[in-house]
C-alpha cells in the first residue's frame, strides 16, 4: 500500500494561486510544495527559467510571475513526466485557443485528481469524455491518464524498494 496516498493528492485551484506577482524563487517554492511531497518531483529555478526561454510559458513581467504563468508552470512540471516539451507547448497553445487559463487549469486539476483516484483503485470509474467534447479535452484526458499511471507505478516501485531495504536491514540484524 502506498505511503504517500497519491489518490488523495490535490492541486491548488486557479483562484488559490497567488496573483500578486511572485519572484522565481517563490514560484519554485510554491510548485515544489505542491508536487514534491506526493510525486518526488524536483523543481528548480533553472528548470522554470528554461521553460520561459523556450517560450513554453510566457516570461515574467518585471521579474514577477502571475497566476496564469504559475498555473501553466504547474501543468508543465507534471506533464513533462510523460510528454516532450514540444508536445507540452503544443497542448498549451491548443488550450489558449479554446479556453481561458482559469477554465483550462481547473479542468486539468479536476481530471488529474479523478484519474489518480481511479488508477489507484479509489474510484470505480472516471466520468466519460463525451463525443461532443473538444479534441483538446480528449487529448488532455489521454495525457492525464498516462500521468496518473506513471505516478502510480513510480509510487508502487518506491514503496517496494523501501520495503526491500527494510527487509535487508532486518536480515542484517
Amino acid at each position: 500500500m502506498s505511503k504517500r496516498k497519491i489518490w488523495e493528492f490535490t492541486l491548488p485551484r486557479y483562484n488559490e494561486i497567488p496573483n500578486v506577482g511572485l519572484y522565481l524563487k517563490q514560484v519554485v517554492k510554491l510548485i515544489s510544495e505542491a508536487v514534491e511531497p506526493c510525486f518526488g518531483l524536483k523543481v528548480s529555478d533553472t528548470m522554470l527559467s528554461n521553460y520561459v526561454k523556450m517560450h513554453i510559458v510566457s516570461g515574467p513581467v518585471k521579474k514577477m510571475y502571475y497566476r496564469d504563468q504559475i498555473a501553466s508552470l504547474m501543468f508543465v512540471v507534471l506533464a513533462k513526466s510523460v510528454l516532450s516539451l514540444d508536445n507540452i507547448q503544443t497542448m498549451l497553445k491548443m488550450q489558449e485557443r479554446s479556453y481561458s487559463p482559469e477554465t483550462a487549469y481547473n479542468y486539468f486539476c479536476d481530471e488529474f485528481e479523478n484519474a489518480l483516484k481511479y488508477v489507484c483503485g479509489h474510484s470505480p470509474e472516471m466520468a466519460p469524455v463525451t463525443s461532443e467534447s473538444a479534441e483538446e479535452k480528449k487529448l488532455l484526458r489521454r495525457v492525464i491518464i498516462t500521468m496518473a499511471h506513471k505516478f502510480a507505478l513510480d509510487d508502487f516501485f518506491d514503496v517496494f524498494e523501501a520495503e526491500e531495504n527494510e527487509d535487508s536491514e532486518e536480515r542484517k540484524l
